[in-house]
């Protein structure tokens, strides 16, 4: 089992939904990560992000706002936030995107496509979409779906 160089990502109605190409070839993914609080509903942390490729795949930019805790945010900011993000990409398909695993670090979080090795020898490598791990994708890297 290999470490990716690339992942396919389907668009599809769940946390794909916006994935895709820009008029001028870029790939992009909009997302909702999320840093996960403590049973309580204490801690946490909701964001937006916006993940921008170029149509090679490599990641060029990255648009993440914070939006407080899932106990404080104001639900409505967020959702017309995640729409503005998305209308600041102007005309755009929603397809398959093809893309290099990244991660960058903000608020002191790190965020992106992260690639984890086996940790022995019946395990293959994973990329993980965090914060919130609530996307993973194995071999065969190619085949555009993805576990929650």
């Amino acid at each position: 089992m290999s470490q990716p160089t690339r992942i396919a990502i389907d668009h599809d109605d769940y946390h794909a939904e916006h994935v895709g190409h820009t008029a001028d070839g870029r790939q992009f993914f909009l997302t909702t990560p999320f840093e996960p609080g403590d049973f309580d509903g204490n801690g946490g942390q909701e964001y937006v992000a916006l993940f921008l490729f170029d149509a090679d795949g490599a990641f060029l930019d990255a648009k993440i706002d914070a939006c407080g805790t899932r106990a404080s945010m104001d639900r409505a900011a967020r959702s017309a936030l995640y729409e503005q993000r998305l209308r600041e990409l102007g005309d755009v398909t929603f397809d398959r995107i093809e893309v290099a695993p990244f991660a960058i670090e903000r608020f002191g979080v790190e965020f992106g496509l992260i690639p984890r090795p086996p940790e022995d020898e019946d395990d293959g490598w994973w990329v993980i979409l965090l914060p919130g791990d609530y996307m993973a994708f194995s071999e065969p890297w190619d085949s555009g779906e993805y576990d929650t």
